[in-house]
């Protein structure tokens, strides 16, 4: 297929290039132009004028194209959503269609039948077929590094004469996620569109990605930039108005982006906004710029380099970020030197492209943008999430604190020790950050059970394997389950393979027992801890309180959701590995020499939900806070500080209760206790025999049932509680001395011995 050169507004594109849709990938890679940077192939022209109605689309080169592009794809969506049945080029079936053998049955009792058939088939398909995601799937995150981004900028013609344009990187692919959300990528100041390069695999899997390419010597002004951005979210909102719409915008695109917000709130946007210009005035630029209008225009840039790094960046920064962790100091030296040099050779070859008149365009264009956006500000109805870092150039220290008060719905993470090339850092991924802060949504409203994204195999060796593992190695957590036949065994070989399972069990002072259970239920069984966790790990009201990453974002990306009814209801129908904690918080944060106590309410709130779903219960116990922790002050101690108890109740008039209206499980008040550390001893935990519900039909309409069946439980876990504090003192590695000397003696992966059951 040979496409013309096309015009926009009088400008030219780039030259024609050939397009082949064969299917014998070799003849394809030879007849590829060999000059032709391997990201991007031809971008259709954004039509300035806003008489003309069409949709800026790109094709992504690819060595094999597949039958039905991106856009073919959003048309097989469109046809299934008016009713017609999806073609040959249907990339997958809608996993919310009811299967097409399932036939209204002639009487009662087939008909039961046939929908209970239906409802377990309907289940498995929603579950293995939903999202397209495996439980630690490889998001391809860290494969590409800063390096790539070198070799991406000098692929891209500086100036090819042609209007700004959107391209698809040919990393991202086609999303794995049905009906995957889209995302607009909106560059920096220096307009290239590749600052997204090591995250492209990774968004790719979840998100339909389309970047913003600005030429560096465009003199599209910054409304026509607004206009091109403003088509193509009216056009995908006209196309689907349910599906979000996603706009990250690094610095100069971050103002593009709330620009669009305020002037389209009818739009079900979502702005990941990295380092926002909007704080221009505030810079020295706005000082210096009077002065760079009396420069020569043909005068290169090259004479003041420092005003350069404001395009592409600092060569050191960038070339530090590019620096893993965890290698020898001589790999680090070498790393640090490739990349600095090729960071000084893009600086010498762009500072003689870009003349001075382009950067002061450039300069001007960014304070137009940044004073457009600052007078629009209230009009964002959008969702916002602000990744701010301390120690680059934009935004100033407080410009953090200043958006997140002006924008209505608006959550901030900071990175204190980040550059403004926060995106070039290889310890940053951008989906994770997404996932950590509840963000990611395939409709208008967050589901946290539909929409939730198994985590990756990079989040997991992040996690669990630099965040928490020295945690892990201070508790040296030791599992015991028991099987069917009552025997009990080190390790999760009594656990069920398969869902719906409920963990019903003791939490642990400050929850310390969940990140190692979350990680050896991914490790052994590769399933998901969906844990029904406390409304205050998901609510907005606190944002600026933890505005830095923490364990609030752990608990999302690994599972957690808000417990209540219909959670557990879906999770359930998902047939997932769901945690329950009857005693909530009050067992969590309990008082002095409470610890190993239930404090379990008087009804049986799950029974009954459990065995209408044949859910198999594991009830199981934990035990070793009191080797890790003292407690110093309790809730009794801090409610008699004045300060201190006018705090708290404040924060618990804001924060939203749990079963406030339910009795026995005393009284659930969110504060924090005051601990001291101990030498660390061990933790212990043991799963007891499962009780399958399968059958148990009666449980739901017999309330006495429901009732003996919740006390055989708590009086399992109290007897597992009991069992493991009296057989902790026969375990010869109970001491993290000999723990430590074990593992110096066999290796630090070598499995340390314990009591024997």
């Amino acid at each position: 297929m040979h496409v013309d050169k096309m015009c926009t507004s009088g400008v030219p594109l780039s030259p024609p290039i050939n397009l082949f849709f064969g299917t014998d990938p070799k003849r394809q890679s030879d007849r590829i132009p060999p000059g032709l940077p391997k990201f991007v192939l031809l971008l259709l022209p954004c039509f300035l004028d806003s008489s003309v109605s069409v949709m800026s689309t790109s094709i992504p080169l690819r060595t094999s194209l597949p039958p039905a592009g991106a856009c073919l794809r959003r048309r097989c969506v469109r046809r299934r959503r008016h009713g017609h049945a999806p073609g040959r080029l249907s990339l997958r079936a809608s996993s919310l269609e009811a299967p097409a053998d399932t036939a209204p049955a002639a009487d009662e009792e087939k008909g039961q039948a046939e929908r209970k058939k239906t409802t377990a088939r309907r289940r498995r398909t929603k579950k293995a077929n939903e999202l397209g995601l495996e439980v630690l799937y490889d998001d391809g995150f860290g494969e590409a590094t800063v390096k790539d981004y070198f070799e991406a900028l000098r692929g891209m013609p500086l100036d090819d004469g042609g209007p700004p344009r959107w391209f698809c990187p040919v990393e991202c692919g086609q999303p794995a996620v049905d009906t995957a959300p889209l995302l607009l990528f909106l560059p920096g100041i220096d307009g290239v569109g590749m600052e997204l390069i090591l995250h492209h695999k990774s968004l790719g899997k979840v998100f339909e990605v389309r970047c913003l390419h600005i030429p560096v010597n465009d003199r599209t002004p910054y409304q026509g930039l607004l206009q091109i951005v403003e088509e193509s979210v009216q056009h995908e909102h006209g196309l689907s108005p349910e599906r979000p719409i996603y706009i990250a915008g690094d610095s100069f695109g971050a103002c593009l982006a709330l620009s669009a917000a305020a002037r389209n709130p009818q739009a079900h946007l979502v702005l990941v906004l990295v380092n926002p210009a909007t704080s221009f005035a505030k810079t020295p630029l706005q000082t210096m710029l009077p002065l760079l209008e009396m420069a020569p225009s043909s005068l290169p840039v090259t004479t003041l380099p420092h005003l350069l790094t404001y395009l592409i960046g600092d060569p050191l920064k960038t070339a530090v970020v590019s620096i893993q962790k965890n290698i020898s100091p001589q790999e680090s030296l070498q790393k640090f030197s490739e990349s600095l040099a090729s960071m000084l050779s893009l600086l010498s070859e762009s500072g003689h492209t870009v003349q001075m008149d382009t950067l002061v365009w450039k300069l001007k264009l960014l304070k137009s943008g940044a004073d457009y956006t600052n007078s629009r500000l209230h009009a964002v109805q959008a969702e916002v999430l602000l990744l701010a870092s301390d120690s680059g150039n934009l935004p100033p220290s407080g410009e953090a604190d200043r958006l997140f008060k002006a924008l209505k719905i608006c959550k901030v993470r900071c990175f204190r020790t980040s550059g403004d090339r926060l995106l070039m850092e290889g310890s940053f991924n951008l989906l994770t950050v997404i996932k950590g802060a509840s963000m990611y949504r395939l409709g208008r409203q967050k589901d946290s059970v539909t929409d939730f994204l198994p985590p990756t195999l990079s989040e997991f060796k992040q996690t669990f394997g630099k965040d928490f593992k020295i945690l892990n190695r201070l508790l040296s957590p030791v599992m015991l389950s028991t099987l069917k036949n009552g025997k009990i065994v080190r390790g999760l070989a009594g656990v069920p393979d398969a869902g719906p399972v409920l963990f019903v069990g003791y939490h642990e002072l400050l929850a310390m027992e969940i990140p190692a259970l979350a990680e050896e239920l991914l490790r052994e069984k590769k399933a998901v801890l969906r844990a029904l966790a406390h409304p205050v790990f998901f609510v907005g009201n606190f944002e600026i309180a933890r505005q830095e990453l923490s364990l609030f974002d752990v608990v999302p990306v690994f599972g957690g959701v808000t417990v209540s009814p219909i959670n557990t209801y879906k999770l359930f129908d998902r047939d997932e590995f769901v945690l329950l904690y009857p005693g909530g918080i009050r067992e969590a944060l309990h008082r002095k020499d409470e610890q190993y106590q239930l404090f379990w309410p008087d009804q049986p709130e799950f029974v009954r939900m459990a065995a209408q779903f044949g859910v198999t219960v594991v009830p199981f116990g934990c035990v070793g806070e009191d080797d890790f922790l003292e407690m110093i002050v309790d809730y009794n101690d801090q409610k008699n500080i004045p300060y201190l108890r006018e705090w708290i109740e404040q924060f618990n008039q804001d924060c939203p209760g749990v079963r406030s209206t339910v009795k026995g499980e005393g009284n659930q008040v969110l504060h924090l206790p005051a601990v001291l550390p101990k030498v660390p001893g061990r933790l212990y935990y043991m799963f007891g025999k499962p009780i399958e519900m399968k059958g148990m039909d009666g449980i739901q309409r017999d309330k006495e049932s429901a009732n003996l069946l919740y006390l055989q439980i708590k009086s399992e876990v109290e007897g597992m509680i009991s069992y493991l504090r009296s057989k902790r003192e026969q375990d010869p590695y109970r001491s993290i001395t000999r723990r430590a000397l074990y593992q110096a003696t066999w290796g630090p992966a070598a499995q340390i011995p314990t009591f024997e059951p």
